[in-house]
Parts: C-alpha cells; structure tokens; sequence
C-alpha cells in the first residue's frame, strides 16, 4: 500500500490510499507503522488539496487511532479538536452529526493529566451541547474546567457525581487538575502577587501543602514565579491565560501591533540620528580642508 502510494501522482488518490492504508493497519494491529506519519499531516493536506469532509474522515480516524495508546492522548485530542474544527459554520443539522465526538473531546480534555488549555468553548460543534438534554451537565463541566475554580466544580460533582462515574472520570484526579487551574486563575487577577492563605483556602489544603501545589504548577509550566517564604506570597512573573480564544487573540494582536509601533520608532530615531551625525562628520571634513 506503501508503495503503491508512493507511485500515485494524483492528490486525491494518494488520500484515498492512505485512508486505506489507515483502515489496514488498525485491522491488522499494526498502527504502530503508520502513526509516524501523522507528524506529516498538515504537508499532506496541503498537497492533497481535499475537502472539508475529507478532512473530517481523516483527522477522526488519526483520533481513534491514536486514543488507543495512552501516551498519545495528548495528539488523540489535538486531531478530536481539529474534526471539531471543521463544523465551523454549519447548520443544526450537520453539526448535529458531531455531538458524539465532542462529548468525547469533553471528556478527553477533563480526564487528561497534561492538558490544560483548549479552545472547545469556541467551536460551534461543541457550544450546541450547551441546550443538548443528552450533553448539557458535560457541557456545565466544561465550562467549569475552564473557567471556575475548585469549588465550583466540588458543588458540580455533589450534584453529579453518577454522571462523571458513567463517563469514567475519577473525582480525585479531577480536583488535582481544578487545584492546578484554580492557581493559574489566581496567578492571572492581574495584582502580581498570591498570598500564600488565598492559595490555601481556594485550593482547600492545608498550609503545609501550598509550596507543594505551587512547585507543582511551575513544573507543569502553568505559571512562571517565585516565592517568597519571608512574607509567605507568591510573586508571578508573567500570568498564563486558561482560556486562549478570540479575546485573547485580538488582546496579543493589539499588544504586537503596539510593539511593532514601538520599534518602528525606534528604528526610525537612529536612522535619523545616523543622518545627523553623517552630516556633522563631513562638515567638520569640509572645515578641516
């Protein structure tokens, strides 16, 4: 299948071989021959030319293979969330047909130990399961994952703790994840410092374990400080942002646009300083002769 993809010169039949190629290896158990070539995914897409629904066939089959090794959730969700991506734009109907699978990203990106960014609550595939009968409470948790602290989710799981069980979610890991959340929220209020007692009472631990919780979110690259045991407060360095989407964008466009004025300036200053002192060096030339 290989080769004969290989001696393929038309796009689309190179992708139709390779969904092939996809199918043989799961059906063989052999994935672990094809998967090095998901590294290759986006030059693909760029020389098969294919439509959207063809990327929707690939990336979920890229998905599926990929959930099936556990040291790859982290790429399994990256291509759910690409599938999802392809909704953008369409009607009731055909977005409809993604509910399943953004359950599914839901329940990934809450399960996953290393995962604590995403942009689901900007996909329209994802935002219909907010009025869903079916989906609506895991869309609530979403939400809470990405927005709240701790305690919210505490209230959310008393209320619910049959259906986080159901979808195979286990309470203590999820609280480890909302404490790391909750402390990358307070990192980003914008004051610079975190008193060591507002860690504690909003991650609800003791005090023993506050520099626990800190170092654990600094080696998880959640936020950049230090801490100064002295006056027992935690001194952040540069805020992380839990949720990345359309606001955050159009705030770091703004910020890039400013700097690209400040070194136009800049540029603009010494250029012309430059000139002055050319200027003034050959006068003094002409007064020399």
């Amino acid at each position: 299948m290989i080769s004969l993809y290989n001696l393929l010169e038309t796009p689309y039949c190179q992708f139709y071989v390779y969904m092939k190629l996809l199918n043989l290896a799961v059906d063989g158990k052999v994935t672990e021959h094809i998967i090095p070539s998901f590294n290759k995914i986006d030059n693909f897409l760029k020389d098969w030319k294919i439509g959207i629904p063809e990327q929707r066939e690939l990336f979920l089959a890229v998905s599926n293979i990929l959930k099936e090794n556990k040291s790859m959730s982290k790429d399994a969700f990256k291509f759910l969330t690409s599938y999802l991506a392809t909704f953008s734009g369409d009607d009731s109907h055909v977005l409809s047909e993604a509910k399943e699978e953004a359950a599914r990203a839901i329940v990934e990106f809450v399960r996953a130990p290393d995962v604590f960014q995403c942009d689901l609550l900007d996909l329209p595939a994802v935002t219909q399961l907010e009025k869903d009968a079916k989906y609506a409470l895991l869309y609530q948790l979403l939400k809470i994952f990405l927005t709240q602290r701790l305690d919210a989710y505490l209230d959310y799981h008393a209320a619910n703790s049959t259906l986080l069980k159901s979808y195979g979610l286990v309470h203590e890991e999820c609280i480890a994840k909302m404490r790391l959340l909750s402390l990358v929220d307070l990192s980003s209020d914008g004051s610079g410092q975190i008193p060591y007692e507002l860690i504690r009472d909003t991650l609800q631990i003791s005090d023993d374990e506050v520099e626990l919780w800190v170092v654990r979110g600094l080696t998880a690259n959640l936020i950049d400080c230090k801490m100064d045991q002295m006056n027992q407060v935690v001194v952040v360095s540069h805020p992380t942002e839990r949720v990345f989407g359309q606001h955050q964008w159009q705030a770091l466009r703004t910020k890039l646009v400013t700097w690209r004025g400040n070194i136009a300036n800049v540029i603009s200053t010494i250029q012309a300083n430059k000139i002055t002192e050319d200027g003034s060096q050959a006068a003094q030339g002409l007064v020399v002769r």
